[in-house]
């Protein structure tokens, strides 16, 4: 099946109820295509003020997984039971491809696509239409949401929430580029960018509404009318606060300041040595 006509049938049944006798073939061959890497709920595209487009109709054709899903147990045993829809169990991973899943309560979904030489500390949880890149590491605690996209070589620290943006469906979903480190107990929301060879420091939270104050450039980074929030490539942003300009009088009386994530350098041959991975835990 081309992808052409795949694209048109997912958009066919989106607008449908899902009764029709095909459907599930037809999304059985979506879930497999996303399961190799072969289709993408956002991919790069130079064209795009923020390097990434978003393919609305992937987004589509997991919702469409979901309405024609019926709830059924899976699982073999009392502590491996769960409940959710058939058409999206368990992403099944074998040892040829090189994935190393530590045990412990992790659980990638089916429609998740995890490349070579990835590592997943227990307990994580990747869902549906996120996109995992080669040589990644996922501590534990971590999570993808649904259609997020994690480039090359990513550290994602223990505890930090990638969000999921499956709805609605022109949204942009939250993309981690190439060599980026995430430290511990970050969160990355509302479908940020965050550009190549960026470090987020630990306790940083990122969301499509705060502003990112660059001390280094003197600009204020914002989410613009139908772009994303964007974090630029090589920047070292950590926890910070600004004065609230929301009742600025009582603020000010009270001393009420507001968080917001500050770019306080770039990175430089120091921050290379202190966030070098180690090869040898891959």
């Amino acid at each position: 099946m081309s992808r052409e006509l795949l694209i048109a049938e997912i958009e066919k049944l989106y607008s449908t109820d899902g009764k029709n006798p095909e459907s599930e073939s037809y999304v059985e061959r979506f879930l497999e295509l996303l399961d190799i890497g072969e289709i993408r709920a956002a991919e790069p595209d130079p064209s795009c003020p923020s390097g990434w487009r978003v393919n609305e109709w992937v987004k589509k054709g997991i919702l469409f997984a979901f309405r024609i899903g019926k709830l059924i147990k899976m699982g073999n045993g009392w502590n491996d039971q769960f409940y959710d829809k058939h058409t999206l169990p368990i992403k099944d991973i074998a040892i040829e491809n090189q994935i190393r899943v530590v045990p412990g309560g992790t659980a990638i979904r089916r429609g998740a696509y995890i490349s070579r030489g990835i590592v997943i500390m227990p307990p994580s949880y990747v869902n549906v239409g996120s996109f995992v890149d080669e040589g990644t590491m996922l501590d534990s605690h971590s999570l993808v949401g649904s259609c997020a996209q994690i480039g090359k070589r990513v550290h994602v620290s223990a505890a930090t929430q990638i969000g999921g943006v499956l709805e609605p469906v022109g949204a942009m979903p939250v993309i981690i580029e190439d060599e980026v480190m995430l430290g511990g107990n970050c969160g990355i929301y509302e479908g940020a960018v965050v550009k190549r060879r960026a470090v987020i420091g630990a306790g940083t939270i990122i969301t499509g509404s705060t502003p990112v104050y660059d001390l280094v450039n003197k600009k204020i980074y914002r989410k613009e009318k139908g772009q994303p929030l964007i974090v630029p490539e090589g920047a070292v942003v950590v926890p910070g606060s600004r004065k609230s300009s929301i009742n600025s009088e009582f603020a000010a009386t009270n001393g009420i300041s507001l968080y917001t994530p500050i770019i306080v350098k770039y990175r430089d041959e120091k921050t290379d040595a202190a966030t070098v991975l180690e090869e040898g835990l891959r």
